[in-house]
């Protein structure tokens, strides 16, 4: 189901605004932006498609990003393994991700030869830091011999010390692929306890790290949207604890997610992820109506449409990773796209 969402961003059917600048671009978001602040998101639209041109540049923005982003400048759109697996074949110099940091730290690992930028370096992850390449050796040393499976959301120096990564679309046919009795799954623990659900042949051992947007969802937001929209279909990440997932319809990746709002077509539908998911499916998508409680991702609001343009004038902020590390690392990632999810 990921790769369908790792294409060019498709213009949304809607008319256009006469009297607005770019009214074609504005016809894909007028659902979530207001006419009145368009005509100050134009100008920097119009530059970074002007800069993308000058640069040969690519944007890569993840499921999370804000619809002005999403659907007007962003040329690859999808969840970390969609942006992983299209970040190999990109034909440009510079990659700018709109996203966080380890999602540019892995574009970088998989274009050795390209100019990754990230346009705000403060652009973090929970995850990301809830683990330490030292953190990685220690278990590995507590249990040898099991094989390692890291989750992308992590640094590229922890990457290096795994076996292979998996995402939250692929983590199940990652963890299957190794035809292991013991798996340590990290840092993500609710991922690795729903993944556990799923194969409870396989014993998946922990550690506690958390997605801060995800683990303040509860079993009680979860029922209180059901009393007060009867009929209403609920659609997890993953990332949520068990619990929140198993009040739920149906649990996937952000791309997952995507594709079972499209195909099934719900009347009303929860989305328990990040906010401006329900954002960018309602703008193509006018017919089902999105209901929330959702949870904001601070990090990945730190993109914006005048950091994307700053980013690429300027060419800052360029994504290293250390070459002692990299080769370990990007070994992890292919690995990770190697195995099949059907």
């Amino acid at each position: 189901m990921e790769d369908a969402m790792a294409a060019t961003v498709a213009p949304v059917s809607r008319t256009p605004i006469p009297g607005l600048p770019l009214p074609d671009l504005y016809a894909r978001v007028s659902r979530h932006v207001p006419a009145i602040e368009w005509p100050a998101l134009a100008p920097d639209i119009e530059a970074i498609l002007r800069l993308k041109r000058e640069r040969n540049a690519v944007i890569l923005a993840h499921n999370y990003q804000a619809p002005e982003i999403f659907h007007t400048v962003a040329d690859i759109v999808g969840d970390s393994l969609a942006l992983a697996r299209e970040a190999v074949n990109v034909d440009a110099d510079v990659i700018v991700l709109a996203g966080v940091h380890f999602m540019a730290e892995t574009a970088k690992l998989l274009n050795p030869a390209k100019t990754v930028l990230i346009p705000d370096m403060g652009a973090g992850c929970s995850l990301a830091d809830s683990i330490t390449a030292a953190d990685v050796r220690g278990l590995r040393a507590k249990y040898p011999g099991v094989p390692i499976v890291t989750y992308v959301n992590t640094s590229a120096a922890v990457k290096a010390e795994s076996d292979l990564c998996c995402t939250s679309g692929n983590a199940v046919a990652v963890v299957k692929s190794l035809n292991a009795p013991r798996v340590l799954m990290i840092p993500d623990e609710f991922l690795a306890q729903n993944v556990q659900a799923e194969i409870p042949e396989v014993e998946i051992l922990t550690w506690a790290g958390h997605c801060e947007v995800h683990e303040r969802f509860t079993p009680a937001d979860i029922r209180e949207v059901r009393d007060s929209y009867p009929g209403v279909t609920v659609i997890a990440h993953p990332e949520c604890p068990p619990d929140v997932v198993a009040e739920s319809d149906f649990s996937g990746s952000t791309a997952m997610m995507m594709d079972f709002v499209v195909e099934k077509r719900p009347k009303q539908v929860v989305l328990v992820t990040e906010c401006s998911m329900a954002d960018n499916i309602a703008a193509q998508n006018p017919d089902i109506e999105f209901i929330k409680p959702c949870n904001m991702c601070p990090h990945m609001k730190r993109m914006s449409l005048a950091n994307i343009r700053r980013a690429l004038e300027t060419m800052t902020h360029e994504v290293t990773v250390d070459p002692a590390l990299a080769d370990r690392a990007r070994a992890a990632v292919e690995r990770m796209l190697q195995v099949r999810t059907r």
